[in-house]
């Protein structure tokens, strides 16, 4: 978070002329030869990289201190536990990553649920790209205990790759040992819809199914020697965190759209991917839920069936070309990264979809929204560091997501890039 804090060259003078100074310290006789110096001389460049700019000359030093104290989330009025869930209100590939990454430094556990057929991305302070597939998002953002719960499936080897690639200790990470462990002939098994309706064929359905068959080839965590380690009653970890006060972050995957209960079947995925569902997976109850953040895309997408099959309807599909030219930027650009995170698939995008907003709202009742490739709408929303930077058409159009969900946009993603969120909660 970066507050800039501004004032007046004469009140700064003022300042200056009543400052306490110590005898062992030489300084300048007047703040206008202060001003000489080019850092003292060009700092008011910074205010429009701020994401909070504050004019002191209007403020008490302890005004100061509880606005930017409000910024970083540490006058919150809640108490106590609590778990925010954050789901995508559309077809997946919302961004959702990219935000639970952004938040994840104020939780005390990270919990993902859904299985490795979801890839969510994250951009590391360095630049560099990873996809999260079963690991949390906020994996390398925090040191707070990750946890995979009773309702996930997991690919032994993604997970342990993942593992070793991001440097989870043993006693960090905690995996319910009734998860379910995929199999290569649920891989197979699936190759059908992958042809289809655009899968990703990564065996989390057909091993679902097996599990819900009660067959005897089930394989659960507890029965892996390679995951023992890990292997824990989730449940124990939940209800310490529940009773001590903790804070716990539930990131879901895809989106509402695809649910199979709600989606349009039969093009959905093989679990329930609202909040309430994640809640379910995960154990969690409802009563603890503080926050539920809907992940939404200002021009919504789905993956591409590599054969030619329907990947599903979509309300108003338009094409990459039309997408760059409203935004000024080159078609490459967007076709070049609009690519399925686990299938490498060109995806299909929409207009928003204003109807699929409401039923989303509806189904999950989340208590903020947050809005990501707004850069889509205009390649200048990118520059903005704050709010009142993006372009008024922008500012319009968030203005009525919020009317139309009924919940503020708190979060909003200018592009993807580790300083692209504007940070508008007041949690």
């Amino acid at each position: 978070m970066h507050v800039h804090l501004t004032a007046p060259e004469e009140e700064l003078a003022e300042r200056y002329r009543k400052r306490a100074t110590r005898a062992d310290v030489t300084e300048l006789a007047s703040y206008a030869e202060v001003r000489i110096n080019r850092t003292e001389a060009t700092i008011e460049r910074l205010a429009p990289e701020a994401d909070v700019v504050i004019d002191t000359a209007h403020c008490t030093a302890e005004d100061v201190v509880v606005r930017a104290a409000t910024h970083l989330g540490l006058t919150s009025r809640d108490t106590g536990a609590f778990v925010d869930v954050i789901v995508g209100g559309q077809y997946g590939s919302e961004g959702k990553g990219h935000l639970a990454y952004h938040i994840a430094p104020a939780y005390d556990i990270l919990m993902r649920v859904g299985g490795p057929n979801a890839g969510h991305q994250v951009i590391w302070p360095d630049g560099s790209v990873y996809t999260h597939r079963l690991l949390p998002s906020g994996t390398l953002a925090s040191s707070a205990k990750l946890v995979i719960g009773p309702g996930a499936v997991i690919d032994i080897d993604i997970l342990l790759t993942e593992v070793a690639e991001c440097g989870v200790e043993v006693d960090r990470l905690v995996i319910d040992p009734q998860t379910m462990l995929i199999t290569k002939g649920d891989k197979t098994r699936e190759r059908r819809l992958k042809e289809g309706i655009g899968s990703t064929g990564q065996g989390g359905g057909a091993a679902t199914v097996r599990r819900i068959e009660r067959r005897d080839d089930v394989k659960l965590a507890r029965d892996s020697l390679a995951l023992r380690p890990y292997v824990r009653p989730v449940s124990e970890v939940l209800e310490q965190a529940l009773a001590t006060g903790g804070s716990i972050l539930l990131e879901g995957t895809q989106g509402t759209a695809l649910s199979l209960f709600h989606g349009n079947y039969p093009y959905v995925t093989s679990r329930d991917t609202t909040a309430a569902g994640c809640l379910s997976e995960a154990g969690l109850p409802p009563t603890s839920v503080r926050k539920v953040v809907m992940v939404c895309r200002t021009l919504p997408i789905r993956v591409q069936s590599p054969t030619g099959g329907t990947s599903g309807p979509m309300a108003q599909e338009v094409s990459w070309k039309d997408v760059a030219q409203r935004a000024g930027r080159p078609v490459e650009q967007l076709t070049s990264v609009e690519k399925g995170s686990v299938s490498g698939n060109l995806r299909r995008v929409s207009e928003f979809d204003w109807a699929l907003l409401r039923k989303a709202s509806v189904i999950n009742g989340p208590t903020d929204i947050a809005l990501t490739f707004v850069d889509y709408l205009s390649a200048a929303n990118e520059r903005a560091r704050r709010f009142e930077q993006l372009e008024d058409e922008t500012i319009r159009f968030i203005d009525e997501v919020e009317r139309v969900a009924g919940a503020p946009v708190s979060l909003i993603s200018t592009r993807f890039h580790p300083r692209s969120i504007i940070d508008r909660r007041a949690w």
